[in-house]
Parts: structure tokens; C-alpha cells; sequence
């Protein structure tokens, strides 16, 4: 493994999970050409419509036989259900090889847990990307064992580079990172959905209301990309006293919005929290 790019394009691929975040992380990797969709196996346990609807979707080769994942494969990618995770991982010892590289998006679930139902002393990173993965713009937190080394981290980097943006930090940060950045796009399009409403409640068509509100998002995005300023900043500079944005953000305060916010990330992480513990 001491060479990343041939790795990469020289080596297999293969997924154990077959849900919504790996259709993403299949649309990202085989739209940037990171590695030809032969070279990539999906597996999951008991729905080989799902694995079918992938195959054509993408050109990946499909099969319900883990075992034969993995012995395939140089990067295996962890993406079943934590409630699932031990017996599928347990079921694996004696499989998986120390020379592999195993890559879990497995959330709340740590990295020596995964080592011991694996009972293998092999590199494991664990990730959360996001489901815009699927358009190359997840924001991903990654974190690795102690087997991890520097070109096991320049690989799994470029993996998911390829999908986005990157961020190596502590494990005991990832749980805060699933609820901000990995339950994140829900949030959003949560917002988004009341936008719209609103906007068809008061008598615009719908499809208007959908580009006003996306347009107003993006460039609001934009907005705190390009000037680097900070958003309480920004948000000042748009509110007149006395006019309609502040009214509209009497409002929000009212319903206590950011403290809803603020609440429904930290819930989040510390559902995460829970369901590694759970496990231990």
C-alpha cells in the first residue's frame, strides 16, 4: 500500500451496506473517475433488488455474499446499520486480512469496538461523511486507530476528497461532527420545506417558491464562503431596524430558533453517543 494512486485505481473496492449513503459515496466516486465502477463490489444482506438498481445505476458489481467482499477487496467500507454491526462484523473473523484497510461510516460505533468483533489487528478509520457525498460536496469528519498509517490516512483522504471536503479529528469528536455535518443536510432541507410552504401559502407557484427559496440558500452559502464574514455579521448587515427581515426574525426568536437548533445538533451527537454505548 505504499502507493496511494495506484492503490486507488489499481485496487478493489467494496461496500458492505447498500443504503442512501453509499448510493452517495457510489455517485461521487465514479462521477470524479476515482476508480472504474468494475473495480467496485456492493453487498448488503437480504434486498438484491436494491444491489441490482446500483449495478445499472453505476456499473458496480452486486452480490449478497460478504465473504466474498471482502476477500476481493483491499478497502472495505463499513456501511450497515449499527444495530446490525456485531453480528455482521463478528462473522467476519478470520476473513478480514491485516493488510486491508477498513474504512467505517458506521455511526456511533468506535474504532477498537469494530477491531474487536473483527478480531483483527488491521487499520480502521472511521468516517461520517454526508449524503452530498452524491454531489461532491460532503463535509466529512475521519479519525483512525492506532494500526492506521500515514499512507492509510493520504488514502482514505483522497477517497473521500474526491466526495468533498475532509477533516482529521479525535474520535471523541465524531459524535458532535454526526450531529452538525452528518445529520446537517436534514436540518436544511427542513428549512427549505418550511420556505417553500410559506412561500406557496401565500399565493406563489410552487415551483417558483422551490427556485426563490434554493436560490436564497445558495447565494447565502456563497455569502459566507466568499467574504469569510462571520454570519451574525452578515445577518446584521441585511436587517434594517424597523424593517420586514427584522420582523421576520422577531419572529424566529420568538419560536426560540437557534436555541432549536442548537438542540437538535446536540441530540443528535448525543445520539450517537448512545448508540456506541450501547454496543460496549
Amino acid at each position: 500500500m505504499s502507493n496511494q494512486a495506484t492503490m486507488i485505481t489499481e485496487g478493489r473496492i467494496g461496500f458492505l451496506g447498500a443504503g442512501s449513503i453509499v448510493e452517495a459515496m457510489l455517485s461521487g466516486i465514479v462521477k470524479k473517475g476515482l476508480l472504474p465502477s468494475e473495480r467496485i463490489t456492493v453487498s448488503n444482506r437480504n434486498n438484491m433488488e436494491r444491489l441490482e438498481q446500483l449495478a445499472n445505476d453505476y456499473g458496480v458489481t452486486a452480490t449478497q455474499d460478504k465473504f466474498e467482499v471482502v476477500r476481493s477487496s483491499d478497502i472495505l467500507i463499513l456501511a450497515i446499520k449499527p444495530k446490525d454491526a456485531a453480528e455482521a462484523l463478528q462473522d467476519l473473523r478470520g476473513v478480514v486480512r491485516s493488510d486491508q484497510l477498513i474504512i467505517s461510516v458506521v455511526a456511533g460505533v468506535s474504532t477498537s469496538l469494530i477491531g474487536e468483533w473483527l478480531g483483527a489487528e488491521c487499520p480502521i478509520i472511521r468516517t461520517m461523511p454526508n449524503t452530498s457525498s452524491a454531489v461532491g460536496l460532503s463535509a466529512t469528519g475521519l479519525c483512525a486507530n492506532p494500526f492506521v498509517q500515514e499512507e492509510h490516512r493520504e488514502l482514505a483522504t483522497k477517497l473521500f476528497e474526491a466526495i468533498g471536503t475532509v477533516y482529521e479529528v479525535a474520535e471523541e469528536e465524531l459524535d458532535i461532527i454526526t450531529g452538525l455535518s452528518g445529520s446537517g443536510p436534514a436540518y436544511i432541507y427542513y428549512l427549505v420545506e418550511a420556505m417553500m410552504g410559506a412561500g406557496a401559502t401565500a399565493g406563489l407557484d410552487r415551483e417558483m417558491a422551490r427556485q426563490l427559496t434554493l436560490q436564497t440558500v445558495i447565494g447565502a452559502a456563497h455569502m459566507l464562503l466568499d467574504t469569510r464574514e462571520e454570519p451574525s455579521t452578515l445577518r446584521q448587515k441585511v436587517t434594517s431596524p424597523g424593517g420586514t427581515t427584522q420582523a421576520g426574525l422577531e419572529v424566529l426568536e420568538a419560536y426560540q430558533f437557534q436555541e432549536a437548533v442548537t438542540a437538535a445538533i446536540l441530540r443528535a451527537a448525543e445520539r450517537s453517543r448512545e448508540m456506541g454505548a450501547h454496543y460496549q
